[in-house]
């Protein structure tokens, strides 16, 4: 049994859901996607979630996949390759990149709910809201692709390594993102 291929299928697969928020972070600002708008009392998403970081982010995952199709067909065997150079993967990448960051959003939709301001540290839900809008979306959108890459055969085992590593490279990520001044806060 090799699950090492698996494992690599699944993060590959999964890395223009990755991406997006990092690009948003870096990239970001100017009007925020609620306007400043309140619901009971509260702001709806927040400043931290802006009309050119969505697009950034999701423009950045896109990006991301593209490069990877392009890179898989140079040194992957075709049987491998994740996503096809084509215009039929653009739908995979955009619910990929997009899910991402409408996840991440509803995770500050939540945190608002919650009564609690941008920054503030949630566990789990700071780390997986992306991971989750990106699944969701992307089984909606692209069920083969999910399936083939994430739920058949050996697969789920290389998504639960892919999940366990989200953990840590979130972490890693905005401690490095503080670190640089990019963020106000190292979680």
């Amino acid at each position: 049994m090799n699950l090492v291929s698996p494992v690599i299928e699944a993060v590959w697969f999964f890395l223009p859901a990755m991406l997006p928020n990092t690009g948003a972070a870096i990239f970001g600002g100017g009007m925020p996607v609620d306007f400043g708008r309140m619901w009971k009392s509260r702001r709806i998403l927040g400043d931290g979630k802006t009309w050119r970081g969505l697009a950034v982010g999701i423009m950045s995952g896109v990006l991301l996949g593209y490069a990877e199709s392009i890179i898989g067909t140079l040194f992957a065997s075709p049987a491998s390759v994740v996503y096809i150079p084509s215009a039929t993967i653009l739908p995979v990448l955009l619910a990929l990149s997009a899910g991402s960051m409408f996840g991440d959003m509803g995770g500050a939709f939540v945190k608002r709910r919650m009564g609690l301001e941008k920054g503030a540290h949630v566990p789990v839900l700071d780390q997986y809201d992306f991971a989750a809008g990106a699944f969701l979306l992307s089984l909606i959108v692209a069920p083969s692709y999910v399936f083939r890459f994430l739920l058949t055969g050996y697969a789920p085992v290389g998504f639960a390594v892919a999940l366990a590593m989200i953990y840590p490279l979130h972490r890693l990520i905005n401690y490095i993102g503080y670190r640089q001044g990019l963020k106000s806060v190292p979680w």
